[in-house]
């Protein structure tokens, strides 16, 4: 959901958002609506192409 939220606050179409990060539009599609687990460096390209930071955290379990 967030690659979607930041590239309609950004104003780009899916195939812009692809071109920017190098991919197909449809790779762009199935990420926003949740199909497929994207490895670091898709998330780090994509991240790149939205002007944004990708940020991983590790939390403790609760409990």
């Amino acid at each position: 959901m967030a690659i979607r939220t930041r590239r309609l606050e950004l104003g780009l179409s899916q195939s812009q958002l692809a071109r920017r990060a190098g991919m197909s539009q449809p790779v762009i599609s199935r990420l926003e609506e949740g199909g497929g687990v994207p490895t670091l460096r898709v998330l780090d390209r994509l991240a790149a192409a939205l002007d944004a930071d990708l940020v991983v955290a590790l939390t403790p379990h609760a409990g």
